[in-house]
């Protein structure tokens, strides 16, 4: 019994620490490889946006730098929600999530308003996109925000 319960317990710290690595390189289980446009299905296009009218939403972020390390943004929205459990899905009206870029390179999807960065410096964007991965753009303006983190 005393061999079943350790077992367990590596099996359990392994599994988290190997989730904890891969988040902190930007891996995610996104069930398919966005470099290459075979596995994109027809509608998944993370590129062309999604055209709304003047109520789209809209995004600010605050970058606080963190105590410990790197900063701690907040996303703000309006007429928007984080909808995790529909990404991948159809898109809907006013729900979402947002893609998140250091230095060009995406880096995380954010399904919640916080996010930590373990980062001192870069040029960060926010952007804010519909279940389908499709940037949100109202009345012309997309639903974004561009900032540089810096000392």
């Amino acid at each position: 019994m005393r061999g079943l319960l350790l077992l367990a317990i590596g099996l359990a710290t392994g599994t988290g620490l190997g989730v904890v690595l891969a988040a902190d390189r930007g891996l995610t289980l996104s069930g398919h490889d966005h470099g290459d446009p075979a596995q994109h299905a027809a509608g998944h296009d993370h590129a062309t946006p999604r055209r709304l009218g003047a109520d789209g939403p809209g995004l600010s972020v605050e970058a606080v730098r963190d105590p410990v390390s790197g900063w701690n943004l907040h996303l703000e929205t309006e007429r928007f929600a984080f909808a995790p459990e529909a990404a991948g899905g159809a898109p809907a009206a006013g729900e979402g999530h947002a893609h998140l870029y250091v230095d060009g390179e995406k880096v995380a999807r954010l399904y919640g308003p916080w996010v930590h960065l373990d980062r001192e410096r870069g040029r960060v964007r926010v952007v804010l996109t519909g279940n389908d991965h499709r940037p949100l753009v109202s009345d012309g303006t997309a639903a974004e925000v561009v900032f540089t983190l810096s000392d």
